[in-house]
């Protein structure tokens, strides 16, 4: 008796449940049967059936919210360069690493190119694998000794690239040019290894204004990254590595560079944009360029103006450099021993939101 009963009630059970579920993975869905519909009647509705698409956060990035901010000089401009003029810029959402790139992570770039492995298998992209020459990029160690005179430099020469004890370090000795390969290696690494379909926007350097928005950590108006206007925090610890005196500069807790990880992140989660290591922009230098530039994701773009942006200061510049609005630059086939860089990704989706989340798609 309970047998013959039993089975009835279960069935109606799995079909109500098979009618509740299937339309929502778009089995039965009737607003795609109803566009078939409406396409075979001469209707335009759209490709049927295009998967969804949520942007996935690379691992140790960041997501930085679109927003308006004051762009340019926030304190007194002691070297009266009048390159920082003030100007209201709006920035669209984008990704940024978290940490300045380090060593190792520069050297899993050269270890994939000297084994010609580029990826791990089979590509899941169909764009062309770039081509690099694993001598044009390897840091140039020699900017420890020939970047600064009578100094030195030696231990660091040899020890600072390829040591493990200096792993965690910011890799420096890059030129402009060289980040830009590093950049191209990334976009493929990710691409050609990943299980998507549709290819993620690129990596590559962040332009300017992207990179001060970033550095003010959501504050409007900020003369460095925790907002300031001091550099040091009420129990009188500096916040970041950079020159606090004439001829000091342990008193940060680093002679040199720092790990990437350390001193505490601004607003946005990001570590280190002021000091340890100033880094490349994508922007030619010029000091009319704010003037020129729309308000809009600004970018000064010219392959004829060799000096390129470089901000955030570094661990042997005094704290003007650290101000979020000070600009310097750097010839593009120059490295340095206090240069380095981070790199950001385009969020692509809806401009009013940020709703990607770490390590999470939607499944297909």
């Amino acid at each position: 008796m309970y047998t013959k009963i039993k089975f009835p009630f279960l069935t109606l059970a799995i079909g109500f449940i098979l009618i509740a579920f299937l339309p929502s993975c778009g089995l039965l869905s009737k607003k795609g049967e109803a566009s078939n519909k409406a396409n075979r009647k001469g209707e335009v509705t759209g490709v049927a059936k295009r998967i969804r698409w949520k942007q996935n956060l690379p691992v140790d990035m960041v997501p930085i919210k679109a927003g308006t901010f004051w762009m340019g000089q926030s304190d007194e401009d002691i070297a009266y360069t009048q390159a920082s003029l003030n100007k209201q810029i709006t920035i669209s959402e984008f990704f940024m690493d978290k940490y300045e790139v380090s060593n190792n992570k520069y050297r899993q770039f050269l270890e994939a190119v000297k084994s010609g492995q580029l990826d791990t298998g089979t590509p899941t992209t169909l764009k062309a694998a770039p081509t690099f020459t694993l001598d044009e990029l390897k840091p140039d160690s020699t900017v420890w000794t020939k970047s600064f005179a009578y100094h030195y430099g030696d231990p660091l020469m040899e020890f600072y690239f390829d040591h493990p004890a200096f792993d965690a370090y910011p890799v420096v000795g890059v030129s402009y040019d060289q980040v830009q390969k590093y950049c191209e290696w990334r976009t493929y690494h990710l691409r050609a290894n990943d299980d998507i379909e549709f290819d993620l926007p690129a990596f590559r350097l962040p332009t300017e204004a992207e990179w001060e928005y970033a550095a003010k950590g959501g504050k409007e108006i900020a003369k460095y990254p925790w907002g300031g206007p001091y550099v040091k925090n009420k129990r009188g610890c500096l916040m970041a590595n950079f020159k606090p005196g004439r001829g000091n500069y342990v008193d940060d807790g680093f002679t040199y560079t720092a790990p990437v990880d350390v001193f505490a992140p601004n607003g946005f989660g990001l570590y280190n944009m002021a000091g340890n290591v100033s880094e490349w922009v994508m922007d030619a230098y010029k000091v009319t360029s704010r003037a020129q530039t729309w308000d809009l994701d600004p970018v000064y773009l010219d392959e004829a103006e060799p000096k390129k942006i470089v901000r955030g200061g570094s661990w042997k510049d005094i704290s003007h450099y650290l101000e979020t609005s000070t600009r310097t630059y750097e010839y593009q086939d120059v490295a340095q021993a206090h240069i380095g860089f981070r790199t950001v990704m385009t969020f692509i989706g809806r401009s009013a939101s940020m709703d990607a989340k770490p390590n999470k798609r939607l499944k297909r």
